[in-house]
């Protein structure tokens, strides 16, 4: 019986646990695709394209990190460190449009919408961005 109990739990383990993440994403305001993948033992996301004209200088001027700035858009890191927790995953999320970087959640919502959460103290929005073909 025991045995019976004990392989139960090894065939639903992955039900329980969250749903990958990882992939190319449409952001919400349909301006840009975000490529998930590993890196190391977190996962992170980068700017893989563009879908609007990129503004001259092209590079992460808002940054507040001088030594930074002079980065291209394009492969840009905006999510950093995201590990999963439960059935979301928690790392940094980077706004280069205003150069701000958020505590961040990353949650699997269907098989192609990602709900992105970001938060500065108490003060947290959502976005949903669906799953790019």
């Amino acid at each position: 019986m025991r045995v019976l109990i004990a392989s139960m739990l090894l065939i639903a383990t992955p039900a329980l646990a969250a749903e990958s993440v990882t992939g190319s994403w449409r952001t919400d305001t349909n301006d840009g695709i975000i490529e998930i993948a590993p890196c190391g033992s977190a996962v992170c996301g980068r700017l893989a394209r563009s879908l609007v004209p990129i503004k001259p200088p092209g590079t992460d001027f808002r940054n507040p990190d001088p030594a930074l700035r002079n980065r291209p858009i394009i492969g840009l890191p905006v999510l950093t460190g995201f590990v999963q927790d439960g059935d979301v995953w928690r790392g940094t999320a980077y706004d280069p449009k205003v150069g701000k970087s958020y505590a961040a959640t990353l949650q699997r919502i269907g098989p192609d919408q990602l709900k992105v959460r970001g938060c500065i103290l108490f003060f947290c929005r959502s976005v949903m961005w669906s799953r790019a073909r």
